[in-house]
């Protein structure tokens, strides 16, 4: 059970589900009206904290930093949306028990009531606590209108600004290969035959062969001639293996978003006397 002692303790701590994987942060504990007692936690969930769920803290068991909730992390999620501003409702409170399963009348404190219930931690706890006068260590005489279980300081937060990484798709790269066909000029050598007329003299080394035959007489003599042609062959041969790869690039991104704080300022009452 979570007593008016627990309370700073639990407010910041993790909050875990009944599988004991992490909800996210408690960031305020709601009072009873008139009880004074721990009834209600805001644990920040989605990404950054963005969101608050209100948990019943009747079953909630703090060991360590940690507050244990018999709640699955989906049904915190999906819970009434309900505004955390300082204040809850009757009818706030009555949406939130029938949600979770609390019949109103059959827990510890849960009877059926008409008071409603305040958060501490950034906020008061009671609108009706009793005012009572203390004195710090300096011996000044001052009045906590707060609640009973506060003391004579005031706590000022301000939310921090985490900020991440996920990894999304941002598209899709595909190899595909198609033939191109284009125009290759060569230069080759060839050859060829030309006729041509050679004439020698008549020696004594021809003289015979060239009075062989008749004195005169007509006669025809024919050559064969020859030329060599271009002849083109193709042929297919793997020139590369091409693959995809990827390589990480790191970059700088700006990232902004509004941070609330709280300031603490001085209040005088003027009380004069004429």
């Amino acid at each position: 059970m979570i007593t008016e002692q627990d309370i700073t303790t639990v407010i910041g701590s993790t909050a875990i589900d009944s599988d004991g994987d992490k909800i996210g942060t408690v960031s305020e504990v709601y009072l009873d009206d008139q009880s004074g007692r721990p009834e209600w936690a805001t644990v920040k969930t989605g990404m950054f904290g963005s969101k608050e769920t209100f948990i019943p803290l009747a079953d909630a068991q703090l060991s360590g930093g940690s507050l244990s909730f018999p709640y699955d992390k989906t049904m915190v999620k999906d819970a009434p949306k309900i505004e955390a501003e300082g204040h809850l409702s009757p009818a706030e409170e009555s949406e939130l028990y029938r949600y979770y399963g609390i019949a109103e009348g059959t827990a510890d404190d849960h009877g059926t009531r008409t008071d409603t219930t305040t958060t501490t931690g950034t906020a008061g706890i009671s609108d009706d606590s009793t005012l009572t006068g203390t004195r710090n260590e300096a011996g000044t005489l001052g009045r906590d209108t707060s609640g009973p279980i506060t003391d004579d300081a005031m706590t000022r937060s301000e939310e921090r600004l985490s900020v991440g990484t996920e990894a999304v798709e941002t598209g899709r790269a595909r190899l595909r290969k198609h033939v191109v066909t284009e125009q290759v000029t060569r230069t080759v050598p060839v050859t060829h035959e030309e006729v041509r007329i050679e004439r020698e003299p008549i020696t004594e080394a021809n003289a015979g062969d060239a009075l062989d035959g008749p004195t005169l007489s007509e006669e025809e003599h024919e050559v064969t001639l020859h030329a060599e042609r271009p002849v083109v062959a193709k042929e297919t041969v793997p020139v590369e293996r091409v693959r995809l790869g990827t390589e990480t690039v790191t970059e700088q991104q700006q990232v902004a978003a509004e941070v609330a704080h709280e300031e603490i300022e001085q209040v005088t009452d003027d009380t004069r006397r004429s």
